[in-house]
């Protein structure tokens, strides 16, 4: 029988079904480097109210990553100000400082080859204390809702997921960026005509874009948000995590990718699980002026 419900519906079953399975249980973590508040275009969650639940929870550190565009069509471009979302972290950083909880103020910049050189620009004059380069799909992405079908008939695998991980590949190699954002969230759009299961038969597909993050010393990001949606496994899986460390990588992060508070925390524990597994010791984050390594287990500070 063909599941006629649109994805958001789909998607609300598999959180709900993970909210069962225990993956938003409220487990003590050092940190989780990125999440959403109102101030990205495709959020609701109100920063306090992340603050009073790492505070419940044990959660040490946060990193508030909203997003932003440099495509104009695109949902972020504009949407706030770099002053209003520094001025809000910093504020927040302040007040909950006293109760223990170490704010960050970052941003997960959407990376399209032909705008780095303004990115680049607007970075060296916007500092963050860590920044996120991620590949988002805009509206003439060819793995859009209304595109995918048509891209994916008659293509191979390798065909299919070659424009999405070469422009990951451009990220990492634009040394813009502390870490690369769900590198493989192509995946959720590509199902139901490409599965999770057919990608994790083909993980050589993946190793040209671990090789960039290796060479660089960009950050590869486990992120948690793929066990709430339609893949329900992490972006990357478990097994490319342990691939990257095979192949030499040493640097990893951890994010929810939380954009509504219900989402906070959820399946941050696995990811971690997913990186530990891996044979990592600590996250590799970035506290303003540099790099720190944050113990996978135990207190960050």
């Amino acid at each position: 029988m063909t599941d006629t419900r649109d994805r958001a519906e789909v998607e609300r079953e598999v959180f709900l079904a993970g909210m069962a399975a225990g993956l938003a249980a409220p487990v003590p973590l050092p940190l989780d480097a990125h999440m959403h508040t109102v101030r990205s275009p495709d959020a609701n969650a109100m920063l306090e109210a992340y603050c009073v639940l790492a505070v419940e929870r044990g959660l040490a550190e946060l990193a508030i990553t909203d997003h932003v565009d440099f495509d104009p069509t695109m949902p972020a471009y504009g949407f706030a100000s770099f002053t209003d979302r520094e001025r809000e972290v910093r504020e927040a950083a302040e007040r909950w400082a006293p109760r223990g909880l170490a704010i960050r103020f970052g941003v997960e910049v959407t990376y399209e080859r032909a705008y780095e050189e303004v990115i680049r620009g607007w970075l060296k004059r916007h500092p963050h204390d860590y920044v996120i380069g991620s590949v988002h799909i805009s509206a003439v992405s060819p793995y859009k809702a209304s595109n995918v079908a048509s891209f994916v008939a008659g293509r191979s695998l390798p065909g299919i997921v070659a424009p999405y991980f070469d422009e990951v590949i451009g990220a990492a190699r634009s040394g813009l960026f502390d870490t690369i954002g769900h590198m493989d969230f192509v995946k959720r759009y590509l199902m139901p005509h490409v599965l999770p299961a057919d990608l994790a038969a083909a993980p050589e597909l993946y190793e040209p874009v671990l090789a960039a993050l290796i060479e660089t010393g960009t950050a590869l990001e486990v992120n948690a948000s793929g066990l709430r949606q339609l893949p329900r496994e992490t972006y990357p899986s478990a097994a490319i995590v342990a691939r990257y460390r095979e192949l030499g990588g040493r640097h990893v992060a951890v994010g929810s990718d939380a954009h509504r508070t219900e989402w906070f925390g959820y399946g941050l524990a696995e990811a971690y699980r997913h990186a530990a597994s891996a044979g990592f010791t600590a996250l590799t984050f970035r506290r303003g002026a540099g790099r720190v390594d944050v113990p996978i287990t135990g207190s960050a500070r």
